[in-house]
């Protein structure tokens, strides 16, 4: 992971010259600022001095001040000030504290934590490049490890009972492609092994001899492009950021044309039930874990409502998508026990992508760069979402037909896969 550039903390926590923030991220304790200039930095937490937490420091004229002695570094570790050593004696030049590369895009601060020099590009991702007036971004923590979060994101079988269980068909208009989820509660599927991770594309009968696909794909290093909405007038990213082996920071970007939100009313206008997609948060605090927190969380069983589940109003007795994903994975406990696992052939998204993660793991230890690490531009050909399209197209070929149709000049024709 710490080849690849990292969402590390939204741009609106960092203000200028304000009070810093801490940030766990890959297990490691970070601090976050903003200078006088508005440069965003992030660094160790520790002062190189004797160890204070930068924490504490005073984000003041273009760096940080160590509230202990008064040791000032800019935002690229650079120390500028030994107040607390006689002139003569001061040494600026041969301290340093460990500082990271950052970026800042699409409304992100972004952070480079590998070795190289020179930092590879950031990540041709469609949503996580663009504008940030464009783009919409939020964040939300989870209790688990980050590799259960991505896995449920790549796993559409769910999505016919976790979140439509105890609707019909007929609840939906004609218009609403949910509909045929409702209707077909167990998809076919096809997958593949792609430049960019995996891709699947999960498909049931529609309408005049047309089926309906949902497609989604895994990113290297944590990314998912789910199907959250129309192919052609939808970009859709989400990267599950480790801060540490049992808590994940979720990024979502997105971006919509001219199309309205998913429709989620009954054909009366009314709202279907479960189908909320909001989140509901605590306060942020400054503890290591006390950002974008769920109000509704394993320690008040995610808030569930058993006679909202028992009278068959929700099926799993949440109101909220997001709070269903959560509750789901979380539960699983901190990390899955794999081994007490059945994967079926709805499962093979899940199983090829711990493959192609094995083996892209493997090669780097032998010395290859990670995919698209040094190939930024891979990941432009990716995108989620669903359609409807003639059932005579098949996998793959289905994803690139919709992809060149709808304008994705950089979709190229002769991307090696494996069914």
């Amino acid at each position: 992971m710490r080849q690849y550039w990292i969402p590390a903390i939204m741009s609106s926590e960092l203000e200028r010259d304000r009070e810093p923030v801490r940030l766990m991220l890959l297990g490691e304790k970070l601090v976050a600022f903003r200078d006088s200039d508005g440069n965003p930095g992030i660094m160790d937490e520790r002062c190189p001095h004797r160890g204070v937490s930068l924490f504490l420091g005073r984000v003041e004229e273009g760096g940080i001040r160590c509230v202990y002695h008064g040791w000032k570094f800019r935002t690229d570790g650079t120390c500028i000030d030994m107040p607390s050593v006689p002139t003569e004696q001061a040494c600026p030049h041969l301290v340093k504290a460990r500082a990271f590369p950052v970026r800042e895009c699409g409304g992100v601060v972004w952070i480079y934590l590998g070795d190289r020099s020179e930092p590879p590009a950031l990540p041709q991702i469609e949503a996580a490049l663009l504008p940030s007036h464009e783009v919409n971004v939020y964040c939300l923590q989870r209790e688990c490890n980050y590799l259960q979060m991505a896995e449920s994101d790549l796993d559409t079988s769910h999505f016919g009972f976790l979140h439509l269980g105890c609707l019909d068909a007929d609840d939906f208009p004609e218009n609403n492609p949910l509909r045929f989820a409702a209707e077909n509660r167990a998809p076919e599927f096809a997958s593949s092994e792609m430049p960019w991770g995996t891709s699947y594309g999960a498909h049931r009968a529609a309408d005049d001899n047309q089926r309906y696909w949902r497609v989604a794909n895994f990113l290297f290093p944590f990314w998912t492009q789910s199907p959250q909405g129309d192919f052609n007038d939808h970009i859709d990213a989400r990267a599950f950021v480790p801060m540490d082996d049992e808590h994940t920071m979720m990024f979502h970007f997105s971006w919509r044309g001219k199309s309205r939100p998913l429709v989620v009313e009954d054909k009366e206008g009314k709202p279907l039930p479960g189908l909320r997609n909001n989140n509901v948060l605590l306060p942020n605090t400054t503890d290591w874990y006390g950002r974008w927190r769920p109000a509704a969380n394993p320690q008040n069983d995610w808030l569930i409502d058993r006679e909202m589940q028992r009278s068959r109003v929700t099926f799993s007795g949440l109101d909220n998508i997001r709070t269903q994903d959560q509750a789901a994975v979380e539960s699983m406990g901190p990390i899955v026990d794999h081994a007490q696992e059945h994967l079926v052939s709805s499962d093979q998204m899940v199983a090829k992508t711990r493959r192609r993660m094995v083996k892209a793991l493997q090669r780097f230890v032998e010395g290859e760069a990670p995919p698209g690490v040094d190939d930024s531009e891979l990941f432009r050909a990716a995108r989620g979402g669903f359609f409807v399209a003639d059932e005579a197209i098949q996998w793959p070929d289905v994803y690139y037909h919709k992809a060149e149709g709808d304008g994705m000049k950089h979709v190229a024709p002769d991307v090696s896969i494996s069914s």
